[in-house]
């Protein structure tokens, strides 16, 4: 028979006192718009599930996405500048 036990470390991982540090509340600051409109997104999607889906529902659908991929673009481009030595590109 087999036991089970628990590691103290996952348990206590995600303890109510433990909060996130600043870099990562920084971090979280940087992905906002990504993280904005990746529900956005995922709305739009969501409103077709139990319908079929219309011309405009498509456009929004194809907006969000857009909107999406440039705020993705847009972090990865704002990490890549400060990410490099002296400025040069």
């Amino acid at each position: 028979m087999s036991h089970i036990v628990t590691v103290q470390d996952a348990v206590t991982a995600f303890a109510d006192f433990v909060e996130p540090t600043d870099a990562e509340l920084d971090a979280i600051e940087r992905e906002m718009p990504v993280i904005l409109a990746d529900v956005e997104l995922l709305d739009a999607q969501i409103v077709t599930l139990d319908r079929i889906s219309t011309e405009l529902d498509a456009r929004r659908i194809r907006r969000a996405r857009r909107r999406a991929l440039a705020a993705r673009v847009a972090l990865i481009n704002r990490a890549a500048g400060t990410s490099l030595p002296g400025g040069a590109a």
